[in-house]
């Protein structure tokens, strides 16, 4: 069952997805020649599940990919499997994308940049541990330094491209303020929170930016510690949230929920509410109930009273709002843009067309230029 705030607040709950591992086995595809004008000649074999600009996708990097963010679930479905390499696979491309543009930009990540990266990724984990852990995932230290690598070029891209050209401008704020006075006077003491939210069943809506949606229990424990890996590696909680969440409520809006009052949350079911109260402003938490699962970021917590511009903190808060209102609307547009000027063939998705769902066949897809 789905736990949620009370209707006077948006939900704190919905569902899931998982980057779920399956071995495609027995896929014997004879070469092909994939080729569009202005980009290299690629051989297209069995183990070819992308092409995007020429440059191929192999099954390894996704599936390394995969073994690199989430644990390995039990008890997965052919097609629970499939659909979560496939999401991955589309992920993956766009990422290979802003690889390219990152090249073009000559945007590069100092050493010393990803040695911090790799740190924080290895914090409070024991040396043996964490090697353990490699070892179960089949992976080694240079498989994590290079996805953190392209998690890092690809976060510098955006900036680049996208974050750095926002502008929010001393009259922007004013008009906001004059707009929405009413939401800086607190009645009592209030919490804005941010939510990404994962549920174990299907869903009839998913308004999230992949379409990720988890329909059973070990698929929404594996999203969820995915997400929390990737936060850990520096991941935007709003991008994740846009992309991952499954509250069509929220998800637009990078998870944020604004502020909600103290006597609002006291109504959200016991662990929800505990964790937002232990909580210090900037930290995340992951919160499990019933197989759904909720990861709660506390963006800032406001004592009772009327705030105007000159109280600490509510300038910045409206620059925020603004400014992350704006990257939304850019960065998926931006987004979009580069996905769709890049010339790519899925071959994976459709090799599971062609057969309505099933383990890739052996006859190889068709080539096309899109």
């Amino acid at each position: 069952m789905c736990h949620r705030l009370s209707s006077s607040v948006p939900r704190f709950h919905r569902q899931c997805v998982v980057f779920a591992m399956c071995l495609l086995s027995g896929v014997g595809v004879a070469c092909q020649t994939a080729q569009t004008p202005g980009t290299p000649q690629v051989t297209v074999t069995a183990d070819t599940w992308a092409v995007v600009d020429g440059r191929e996708l192999r099954r390894e990097d996704v599936e390394k990919a995969f073994r690199r963010i989430s644990q390995t679930p039990q008890n997965l479905s052919e097609e629970e499997s499939l659909t979560a390499k496939l999401t991955l696979l589309n992920d993956y491309i766009v990422q290979d994308i802003l690889m390219a543009k990152a090249r073009e930009l000559k945007i590069e990540v100092p050493d010393s940049e990803l040695d911090t990266a790799y740190a924080e990724a290895k914090k409070n984990i024991p040396d043996e541990a964490f090697q353990q852990q490699l070892t179960r995932r089949n992976l080694t230290a240079a498989d994590m330094r290079e996805g953190l690598r392209r998690e890092l070029l690809s976060q510098k891209v955006i900036e680049r491209e996208v974050t750095s050209k926002i502008n929010v401008g001393d009259q922007d704020i004013t008009d906001f303020y004059n707009a929405n006075r009413a939401q800086f006077n607190f009645a009592e003491e209030a919490f804005r929170i941010a939510q990404i939210v994962i549920t174990p069943v299907r869903e009839a809506q998913v308004n999230n930016q992949t379409g990720d949606d988890a329909a059973t229990p070990q698929t929404a424990m594996s999203k969820a510690q995915m997400l929390m890996a990737r936060l850990k590696e520096g991941a935007a909680f709003g991008d994740l949230a846009r992309d991952f969440s499954e509250d069509p409520e929220t998800a637009p809006r990078g998870g944020d929920l604004g502020f909600v009052p103290l006597s609002a949350l006291q109504k959200a079911p016991p662990p929800l509410r505990d964790a937002v109260l232990k909580l210090s402003p900037g930290s995340v938490r992951v919160v499990s109930v019933g197989g759904a699962h909720t990861i709660v970021l506390l963006i800032a917590r406001e004592p009772a009273g009327q705030r105007d511009l000159s109280t600490p903190g509510v300038r910045q808060n409206i620059t925020t709002t603004l400014r992350n209102r704006k990257e939304q609307l850019l960065r998926a547009a931006y987004l979009t843009a580069v996905r769709t000027d890049a010339k790519v063939v899925n071959y994976l998705a459709r090799r599971l067309v062609e057969s309505q769902g099933k383990m890739p066949s052996l006859a190889p897809a068709a080539p096309s230029s899109r």
